[in-house]
């Protein structure tokens, strides 16, 4: 499997070290590495799966990644749909196993791969290459309006500092996005980092149906970037109830959070906080 980190030679201008003869160095520099993933599926049996989705990724927990993909696609419902899921070697030279092979448990209808399902997803978007906004939205399986999670404003505000102390991608690179999955009481429970934010929360949900834990009833999603429509999909896809984002939420992902009835908040920095739906699970100590 590739390295999800590499060294590379750069030059560093200092502007303010100019006048004493420092203002550019050679040095190496740690970057996050950013390569293709082709997710194939298909029945059991002879013959090859076919190609699904390729998706542009940091290396690192890659049956994760294509399980949480295929779940909050709605083309799995959980960990007993699938057979088997292998990391196998693609065409390159050297071999950068790029290619994770998924087969499905016997009934499970293989996906279609019409054009509306053509999937190809840079690093930085979740939907690239949905043809139809039919094909963009998915409904759950799980139903979070009625959930019962309640969390104090004064520890959400303390998630993003523990967040951040684990993402030790991020502390090498300063390129990397990360998916923290919490308890009510504030837990860090798995964290996954990723180039590509939606990338980072499908390796969250994928452990999770790994480790048979959907729907996530009870728990929050925090992302260290904005909260886009696709991030709030796939946090309702695995049923969870509450979704928190360091930055600002776009139109669409407030919207399907109301319909929903999922939990979202935005720019949570310091001690302040936007909640965009579903205040009732942010609960806020009175002062006399």
């Amino acid at each position: 499997m590739g390295r999800a980190t590499d060294r590379r030679g750069v030059l560093r201008i200092d502007l303010d070290a100019t006048a004493d003869g420092r203002g550019s160095v050679r040095r190496p520099d740690t970057l996050a590495v950013e390569e293709p993933l082709e997710i194939r599926v298909g029945a059991a049996g002879p013959g090859r799966r076919r190609p699904l989705a390729v998706t542009m990724r940091t290396p690192g927990d890659d049956l994760d990644l294509a399980i949480g993909f295929l779940l909050t696609e709605g083309l799995i419902r959980s960990t007993d749909d699938v057979h088997t899921a292998q990391l196998c070697a693609g065409a390159e030279t050297p071999n950068t196993y790029n290619v994770v092979d998924v087969v499905l448990a016997p009934g499970v209808p293989e996906p279609t791969t019409d054009p509306s399902r053509n999937f190809y997803t840079t690093s930085s978007c979740g939907v690239c290459g949905k043809a139809s906004i039919d094909a963009v939205r998915t409904r759950s399986l799980f139903p979070v309006a009625a959930d019962p999670l309640t969390v104090p404003a004064t520890l959400l505000a303390e998630l993003p500092d523990r967040l951040r102390a684990a993402q030790r991608g991020f502390d090498r690179t300063g390129g990397l996005h990360a998916a923290g999955l919490f308890t009510p009481a504030g837990e860090l429970v798995v964290l996954r980092e990723d180039v590509g934010r939606h990338n980072a929360v499908d390796k969250v949900i994928g452990w999770a149906v790994r480790e048979r834990r959907l729907p996530l009833a009870g728990y929050l999603l925090l992302v260290s970037g904005r909260a886009s429509f696709e991030l709030t999909q796939k946090a309702w896809m695995a049923g969870l109830p509450l979704l928190a984002a360091v930055s600002a939420p776009s139109t669409l992902a407030v919207e399907l959070a109301d319909e929903a009835g999922m939990t979202l908040v935005g720019f949570l920095r310091g001690r302040t906080m936007n909640v965009y739906a579903g205040p009732q699970r942010i609960s806020v100590a009175q002062t006399a």
